[in-house]
């Protein structure tokens, strides 16, 4: 039979795959987005560029591409998890009851 403490610890291990699941469809859909408008913008670049035309497609390809990869690294590189969140609550929490004294 199970008990409250139990449910409780099955109800914040499924809360915590349902944020990671979320986590990882922001990412999903920030990178499709991303190649979505890259590949249009390539499109519209190629066809209105001339004979003699410069390309300049790969300027918001390569600002747009650092943002994805901070967006990765914080996905699945850990930057600021969980773990980190909970460190820096900590924290906020020592020197705010140090300055309260």
């Amino acid at each position: 039979m199970d008990t409250g403490h139990e449910l409780d610890r099955e109800h914040q291990a499924y809360k915590k795959a349902e944020k990671r699941a979320e986590e990882l469809q922001g990412f999903y859909i920030h990178a499709l987005v991303y190649i979505v408008v890259n590949a249009g913008l390539f499109t519209i670049n190629a066809l209105t560029r001339g004979d003699s035309g410069n390309w300049w497609f790969y300027w918001p390809l390569a600002g747009w591409g650092v943002g994805v990869a901070i967006h990765a690294l914080a996905t699945f590189g850990g930057v600021f998890g969980d773990d980190w969140k909970e460190r820096k609550a900590a924290q906020l929490y020592e020197r705010s009851q140090r300055a309260g004294r």
